[in-house]
């Protein structure tokens, strides 16, 4: 069991909220190899249980650092940047633009880069694990940064997300958050910047995405992103490791993530399949023929049966007359039924394919 699983289990849901949040913040630091010192998990603990807030718990980092001399195993940007965005988790808001997209990464590493929420003005290169080792994706010049993140970002805003398939929807979600990483606008912890970008966007859209994968494959992440970015002599880009990355995100699939799938060059099988690795790692709802609203209502019921259509609502940012139009549909189409009766019953999922 990971530090926090005790509250995501058995706490309240205040306390499994803010242990999902932590956890995932403490998970995403393994992207760059970075741990966190036995004061951040025990401050943690403190902010689930309700005995401090969040910013108190910044201030408690802010503070250790500051009084602490000497240095040890533990990595202080690793601290920082974890309760930073542990805070922007809890935090309901979210802007879709160059401003927010800057703004996450200035308030992940303030405290920690001088550079925090600044465009890089030179140019990068980084030697990748997953491609040999010897080789570097192709990143956005610095000069024409500004203009490709909003290009990006306005092509996404015009893209039309109703009606379409749950398999159209991640490949484009997929090519969508790779080619903003490609980017790379900033100098550190672009992959860090444009995981957190992706939760609260999900959020937004009102898809209850689950944010495990990030706290436990956020290396994986990476890798894939790598992958996806990456042309070179007889390898092209590709989003398939993204994409299963974000169907177990999303539709809540157990697609098995191996980071050695992904190695260029690698003398190892290949996936055969980009949605997994057998029958057990299907969602009950990723066969159905339902738009991602009502995608967003059932996996909120594949989570939580219980689940009242005024919680639903709140999850998934829809008013509580829309998402009872929308049960209604499904209970129309036969995709789902309600048991035990209104006041205590349960939703079931009772349609698995079309």
């Amino acid at each position: 069991m990971s530090e926090f699983d005790e509250y995501i289990v058995h706490g309240e849901p205040g306390q499994k909220e803010k242990a999902d949040a932590w956890q995932t913040a403490i998970g995403l630091q393994d992207v760059d190899g970075l741990k966190v010192s036995p004061y951040l998990l025990d401050t943690a603990r403190q902010h689930i249980e309700g005995d401090i807030t969040i910013d108190e718990a910044r201030e408690r980092i802010k503070a250790y650092y500051e009084t602490k001399s000497g240095h040890d195993d533990v990595d202080e940007e690793g601290d920082k940047a974890s309760v930073n965005i542990a805070k922007i988790l809890s935090e309901p808001s979210f802007a879709f633009s160059l401003v927010g997209l800057t703004s996450i990464h200035r308030r992940i590493f303030d405290g920690v880069f001088k550079f925090a929420g600044q465009l890089r003005k030179v140019e990068l290169s980084k030697k990748e694990w997953v491609l040999g080792g010897n080789a570097s994706v192709s990143y956005q010049p610095a000069i024409d940064l500004r203009e490709a993140i909003e290009y990006d970002l306005s092509r996404e805003k015009e893209f039309d997300y109703s009606n379409r398939p749950m398999t159209e929807i991640i490949k484009h979600l997929s090519q969508f958050i790779a080619d903003l990483w490609q980017i790379h606008p900033f100098r550190e912890g672009n992959t860090r910047t444009t995981a957190v970008f992706l939760i609260k966007y999900l959020r937004s859209m009102g898809i209850p995405a689950t944010n495990d994968m990030f706290k436990e494959h956020s290396w994986y992440f990476r890798n894939a992103l790598v992958r996806a970015s990456y042309k070179g002599l007889n390898i092209s880009p590709t989003t398939e490791f993204v994409e299963k990355f974000l169907r177990n995100v999303i539709l809540g699939e157990k697609n098995e993530l191996r980071n050695r799938d992904m190695l260029v060059g690698a003398s190892l099988p290949k996936p055969t399949n980009q949605s997994a690795i057998g029958d057990n790692s299907k969602s009950n709802i990723c066969t159905l023929n339902c738009t991602l609203e009502e995608t967003a209502v059932l996996r909120c019921i594949e989570i939580n049966p219980k689940m009242t259509q005024k919680e639903m609502a709140s999850t998934i940012r829809k008013s509580e007359r829309t998402v009872k139009t929308i049960t209604s549909t499904l209970v129309e189409k036969g995709i789902i039924i309600r048991r035990n009766g209104r006041r205590n019953g349960w939703w079931e999922i009772i349609k698995t394919n079309v």
